[in-house]
C-alpha cells in the first residue's frame, strides 16, 4: 500500500480511497499499483463482503495522469495485470502497448473480475480513466455534483482503453459522448441506467452505505457467482472481444498521432482536453 490510496475496514465493508485530491485524484502507475494491493487486500479478508471504490476530496477521478509532477508513465513496476515485458526498456509503439496492456485494459479487467460485490461512491468529476474506474465496479452511486466525459477524442483516439462505452452508455448516447466529449451528468447517467442512485452530495456515503450492507447480506459464494455469470454474459454480448478491437485501434491513433505530431498524445495536456 502506498499513500496514493487508502484502506479502511469497517466491519463487513473494506473502502478503498484514491487520495490525490490535490490533482484531482489523477492515475498514475503507482496509484493504479496500490488500487491493485488494496482490492487483493480485501479480497483475501474473509470478513469483507462489499468493496467500496472512493476519490478524497472534491472530485471521483479525473483519469489518467498526464501533467501532474507524479507523472511516472516512465517508472517500472512489478506487472500484475498480464504477462508481458517491461515498457520501460521498449520504444515507440512497443513502450506504449506494453505499459497500457497492463496498468490500463489489464488491471480494468482484472478488477472487473474480483469475486465480491464493488460499488464506485462517484461526486464531482468522473472523466475518462474515471469512468474506467467506476465501470469495472458493479454498481455505481453517483452524488448530484457528479459528471462524466470521455473527451480523448480530442487527442484523435477513439475512447479511452476499457471501452465499455457501447454496454455502460448503450450504442447512441455512446456516439455523442465520444464525438462531442461533453460532460453529463449524473441525472442523464441514471436515466440511461448507467448508475444506480443520484444522491445529495451529503447523503452519499450513508447512502453507499446501506446498500453496501443490503448487499452483505447475500451469500457471498451466491453473489460471487451471480457477478461471474452477469460477466459472462456481458462478454458473450461481445465485450470483452469489442474492446480487444478497440484496444488496437487505440493505439493505432497514439501511433498516427507521434508520426504527425511526434507526441502520442497529440500535444495536449488537461487544460486542452477540457475543451
Amino acid at each position: 500500500m502506498s499513500d496514493e490510496v487508502l484502506y479502511e475496514r469497517r466491519g463487513e465493508l473494506a473502502r478503498v480511497t484514491m487520495n490525490r485530491p490535490r490533482y484531482r485524484n489523477a492515475q498514475n502507475s503507482a496509484m493504479t499499483y496500490a488500487l491493485d494491493a488494496a482490492f487483493s487486500r480485501a479480497v483475501d479478508d474473509p470478513a469483507v463482503r462489499v468493496i467500496v471504490l472512493a476519490g478524497a476530496g472534491e472530485h471521483f477521478s479525473a483519469g489518467h495522469d498526464i501533467g501532474s509532477p507524479g507523472r511516472d508513465a516512465d517508472t517500472p513496476f512489478t506487472r500484475r495485470a498480464g504477462i508481458w515485458w517491461d515498457h520501460t526498456d521498449r520504444a515507440g509503439a512497443d513502450r506504449r502497448y506494453a505499459r497500457e496492456i497492463e496498468v490500463y485494459l489489464g488491471m480494468c479487467r482484472r478488477w472487473r473480475e474480483i469475486p465480491k460485490p464493488t460499488i464506485a461512491m462517484v461526486q464531482g468529476a468522473c472523466v475518462a480513466g474515471g469512468m474506467m474506474l467506476a465501470w469495472v465496479c458493479d454498481l455505481i452511486v453517483a452524488a448530484e455534483d457528479a459528471f462524466f466525459a470521455d473527451p480523448v477524442l480530442r487527442m484523435g483516439i477513439p475512447g479511452v482503453e476499457y471501452f465499455a462505452h457501447p454496454w455502460a452508455l448503450g450504442p447512441r448516447f455512446a456516439r455523442e459522448v465520444l464525438f462531442t466529449g461533453d460532460r453529463f451528468d449524473a441525472r442523464r447517467a441514471y436515466d440511461i441506467g448507467m448508475v444506480q442512485r443520484v444522491v445529495p452530495r451529503a447523503d452519499l456515503e450513508p447512502v453507499v452505505l446501506a446498500l453496501a450492507g443490503r448487499v452483505a447480506a447475500m451469500p457471498p459464494f451466491g453473489l460471487a457467482l451471480a457477478k461471474r455469470a452477469l460477466n459472462q454474459c456481458e462478454d458473450l454480448m461481445g465485450m470483452r472481444a469489442g474492446m480487444d478491437a478497440v484496444f488496437g485501434l487505440h493505439h493505432l491513433a497514439h501511433a498516427h498521432n507521434a508520426e504527425v505530431t511526434g507526441d502520442p498524445l497529440a500535444g495536449l495536456d488537461p487544460k486542452a482536453m477540457k475543451g
